[in-house]
């Protein structure tokens, strides 16, 4: 078979289109295909594509194909251009690469691929494309993604923040409880973040939402209430924001008790900080026997602790009637326990108690949230910090968005 015919085989090239010549550099290590395409009266516009005549051509431009052979290969052509009595001047499109890509779809699609393996930097050393190459086959898949994705509305969503940068630099994610999906990602933790990451939902489908599952945070909340018609039924207070400021709580407790044994010479509980922050049912076995040592002992820090692990099961508790006697119980002990800290949780969780027991409606949390965190915190690992927040909001839809990538 003749070089040409190979390649216009490989290429996928159909009439008008054909393989001119091959011109191969051993040396460099590179494969050079020249398109040209046949005599045609008319080509379709690329926006309407309605039949129209030839212009004229623009200068040759080059697309990075498949290697061959281990050869880098790189497509050369001239395209044509049309003018169109509606839309003007345009050039027509290619069937090997999608518009302002310089990069073939078989390459595209292989890219995004090596993209889902590893990082950008390490994509780039294997693809042989720079750092903005291969941000740049990002970003066209997302764009591509998002047009493709099917416009339905989730029923029950989850709204948290992420740290994107060193110092109160954030993102606002918003994501689909029922698939675990990353819906969208906006700059900052503001109601504008809020109102963008909902911006692709009309008012009649954001009256679809059931519930939403989010932190304490008043811009979030007012947000939400805009939106979301009967918005404090739909509310719902996430219960590990709230156990965390209650991990917080103890920590304090502990901390201001720590320091006051240890003017006295007591040292029991120097590096117990994280056993504090364990669950009853997660505390390691081998700090079992010292733990519980430590809880028995008529400290401060483990009275604090009790109070946490009782609040953990109001969210066991089969029904509303049942999860308000607890809350009562806890909170009364809570108000007076001469714990500052706790008590300052106890206000926190009082002012905002309808969202707190509407769990008991709708029975959803954020954990899907929590683990997309961890699937983030990953990428701004590997990534080693983002130039832009668009990469940041890239990055994240990519490998979180459940979006369909490929050309």
């Amino acid at each position: 078979m003749r070089d040409t015919e190979l390649y216009r085989a490989l290429l996928g090239l159909e009439a008008p289109w054909t393989v001119a010549r091959v011109d191969l550099d051993v040396k460099q290590g590179r494969v050079d295909v020249y398109a040209e395409h046949g005599k045609r009266k008319t080509w379709p516009c690329p926006v309407c594509e309605s039949p129209c005549g030839l212009h004229d051509h623009d200068e040759e431009r080059t697309w990075r194909h498949l290697d061959s052979c281990q050869f880098q290969t790189h497509l050369h052509a001239s395209v044509p251009r049309i003018r169109c009595d509606e839309h003007g001047v345009r050039q027509v499109r290619v069937p090997w690469a999608e518009p302002r890509s310089r990069f073939t779809l078989l390459f595209e699609r292989f890219a995004i691929d090596v993209l889902h393996e590893t990082d950008i930097l390490g994509a780039a050393r294997i693809l042989a494309v720079t750092w903005d190459e291969a941000h740049g086959i990002m970003a066209r898949a997302v764009a591509r993604g998002l047009l493709r994705r099917e416009h339905t509305v989730p029923e029950y969503i989850g709204l948290d923040e992420k740290s994107i940068a060193r110092g109160q630099t954030y993102a606002t994610i918003a994501c689909d409880l029922t698939d675990g999906h990353v819906i969208e990602v906006a700059p900052e933790r503001t109601s504008e973040s809020v109102v963008r990451c909902f911006g692709r939902f009309s008012l009649n489908d954001l009256a679809g939402i059931k519930a939403v599952a989010m932190d304490m945070w008043q811009p979030f909340i007012g947000a939400m209430s805009a939106l979301l018609p009967a918005a404090s039924t739909k509310i719902v207070f996430d219960r590990f924001h709230i156990v965390s400021h209650m991990n917080h709580a103890v920590d304090m407790v502990r901390r201001r008790e720590n320091r006051s044994l240890r003017a006295v010479g007591d040292e029991r509980l120097v590096g117990s900080k994280y056993l504090w922050l364990y669950g009853s049912e997660n505390v390691p076995q081998d700090r079992l026997q010292d733990f519980s040592a430590l809880r028995s002992a008529n400290l401060k820090t483990s009275r604090a602790w009790a109070s946490k692990e009782t609040l953990r099961a109001l969210w066991d508790m089969p029904t509303l009637a049942m999860g308000k006697t607890l809350y009562k119980r806890w909170h009364f002990w809570a108000t007076h326990s001469r714990l500052q800290p706790l008590k300052k949780v106890a206000a926190m969780i009082r002012r905002h108690l309808p969202g707190v027991l509407s769990y008991f409606t709708h029975r959803i949390t954020n954990s899907a949230s929590e683990t997309l965190n961890s699937t983030i915190q990953m990428i701004k690992k590997r990534a080693f910090g983002f130039r832009s927040f668009d990469n940041f909001r890239h990055a994240i839809l990519f490998r979180c968005g459940g979006l369909q990538l490929h050309p």
